[in-house]
């Protein structure tokens, strides 16, 4: 399952986060998305879970949860966002 994780703090960084949902399961990857001009998180990214239920429960526990300044938000992420994501990361 790909779960999107959005209003991360721009001072959390993508190992923080891998390390947070890796808490719940196998985490395969997590991608913080990147502004191409500035370098700069854009304040969300992909995490990618194998086991669904892992995922689920990674979303209800993280869901809502204050990280740095910010409530962090996560979701399954829909077919819409992921493949815009791959387009903009080619």
């Amino acid at each position: 399952m790909i779960i999107i994780v959005r209003n991360i703090d721009r001072s959390v960084t993508e190992t923080e986060m891998h390390a947070m949902i890796a808490r719940f399961g196998q985490v395969t990857a997590f991608d913080l998305v990147m502004d191409r001009e500035t370098g700069q998180s854009k304040g969300f990214g992909f995490a990618s879970m194998p086991n669904e239920k892992q995922a689920v429960l990674a979303i209800k526990a993280l869901n809502g949860r204050m990280v740095g300044k910010e409530e962090i938000r996560l979701k399954k992420a829909a077919p819409s966002s992921i493949k815009k994501y791959n387009r903009q990361q080619q």
